[in-house]
């Protein structure tokens, strides 16, 4: 069974960093995980970026993926941060 990795309020949601969800593909995987956790999980996986072994999946390739008993899917959240961007050329004193 592929192994589950999560971070952030997915983790959070779902209760668990880590966990294993059977299935052939990747988006197999992540509806049957979106079973186990419900909404909350479920509602935040658009936003999220899907990495299965090195490869970041773009999100038309998530679906029709297909994973073994020894991949890890890692799901990310949207990361932010840092300050406001600059069209000047300049940099931004810190």
């Amino acid at each position: 069974m592929p192994a589950l990795r999560l971070f952030g309020p997915l983790a959070e949601a779902a209760g668990t960093r880590q966990t294993q969800v059977d299935g052939a593909t990747v988006g197999e995987c992540l509806r049957r995980a979106s079973d186990r956790f419900g909404e909350a999980f479920s509602g935040q996986l658009a936003s999220c970026r899907v990495v299965v072994g090195e490869v970041t999946l773009e999100p038309d390739e998530v679906e029709g993926r297909p994973v073994s008993d020894h991949d890890e899917i890692v799901v990310l959240p949207p990361v932010g941060g840092g300050g406001p961007a600059r069209t000047d050329g300049r940099t931004i004193p810190r």
